[in-house]
């Protein structure tokens, strides 16, 4: 939310109005953005595939209009319809290669040019380490191909979640054409150090937040955190 927010004072500042600035948020759950974000003032339209996640979304967030559909076929958006799309679960979800892509394009397809793609990931390296190492599943995941030989999560892995690296996140948005603005940690080491930050006092962990949005768009440390954020760009 505070990328989020920054990109969307940048379009209010630019003279368009905050009920006048469309967001498209797709795979949007019971609304965790969906409907802040309405609350604020903004036009959000929800794409939701779960009918009891539409359901529940539906009756906390009247203001946001909402309907069941998928990520890789909008069918009920317009083409250059929307300032900003929201990708914060389709590639958890979507596993199939030619269906993430599917949904990418759709994404560029009902962004306005010049609009934003917000895409959420979650990385190879911390299921490998948490998992894997943390949990001491690593043989037992090698031996029966959910890793393979060079450490990267398999189809096997998990059948809810896509696990990925830097080069998978790159590849996915130079094929559907998007310009990056920035890759970010979302959560950094957050997830390897879950003990001490629970036992960290409420100034001591407004600190380690204070950190973390200091350090989350660093390179050396993309590729260890669980969730990452990639925020692309439509040209004109």
């Amino acid at each position: 939310m505070h990328y989020l927010h920054l990109y969307l004072q940048e379009l209010e500042k630019s003279g368009i109005p905050k009920n006048r600035i469309q967001i498209l948020d797709v795979g949007a759950g019971t609304g965790r953005y969906a409907i802040p974000l309405s609350e604020e003032g903004y036009s959000v339209t929800a794409v939701e595939p779960v009918r009891h996640n539409l359901g529940r979304l539906k009756q906390n967030g009247p203001l946001v209009q909402a309907y069941q559909g998928r990520a890789e076929k909008l069918k009920r958006c317009a083409d250059q319809m929307y300032d900003v799309v929201l990708f914060f679960g389709p590639m958890y979800h979507i596993k199939e290669q030619e269906l993430r892509l599917a949904a990418m394009q759709e994404a560029y397809r009902v962004l306005k040019p010049s609009g934003h793609l917000f895409v959420s990931y979650i990385m190879n390296e911390y299921s490998v380490l948490m998992y894997g190492f943390k949990e001491h599943h690593i043989r037992e995941a090698m031996a029966s191909g959910m890793i393979d030989p060079q450490f990267h999560c398999t189809d096997l892995a998990n059948p809810l979640y896509e696990y990925v690296r830097l080069e998978d996140i790159r590849a996915l948005s130079d094929q559907a054409g998007f310009e990056r603005e920035k890759l970010i940690a979302a959560d950094g080491p957050a997830n390897h150090m879950r003990r001490i930050l629970n036992e960290m006092d409420e100034e001591e962990f407004a600190l380690f937040i204070q950190y973390q949005l200091t350090v989350c768009e660093r390179p050396e440390l993309l590729g260890a955190t669980c969730h990452a954020l990639d925020i692309l760009k439509k040209g004109m």
